[in-house]
């Protein structure tokens, strides 16, 4: 269920991202596309997101950790390749566009699961 609850945030947080920056753009056709990018992106932060952040950790500490915005970018930019390749329909036309979506992806979900009352790190039902 939390799972589930997860996606759906991730969903959100992407579809709001399509809405308020330029540059990112979302031509699926109904919301089960969505969830395949949420999909994706969360496989992607899940797989690919620790071990690019493991490689570049002394990149991170001299940034004070300002890299792992560029981190997250890159991430959203993956996603974007993926998400085309596998037909749903999600594009992020370059680097800026990603590193602002990153921001606005990051502080959507986290509001959502504010107001939702879920907490990533507690494993209780």
């Amino acid at each position: 269920m939390k799972l589930l609850l997860r996606l759906l945030v991730t969903a959100a947080a992407l579809w709001v991202a399509t809405k308020f920056v330029t540059g990112i753009s979302f031509t699926g056709n109904n919301y089960a596309a969505l969830l395949g990018v949420a999909l994706v992106f969360g496989v992607v932060n899940t797989i690919v997101k620790p071990i690019l952040s493991f490689f570049s950790l002394p990149v991170v500490l001299l940034s004070l950790g300002l890299f792992l915005f560029v981190i997250n970018a890159l991430m959203l930019m993956l996603t974007s390749f993926l998400s085309s390749r596998l037909g749903f329909g999600f594009h992020v036309d370059g680097f800026i566009p990603a590193l602002i979506g990153s921001l606005v992806v990051s502080i959507t979900a986290g509001l959502l699961h504010f107001v939702l009352g879920t907490n990533r790190d507690s494993d209780s039902d």
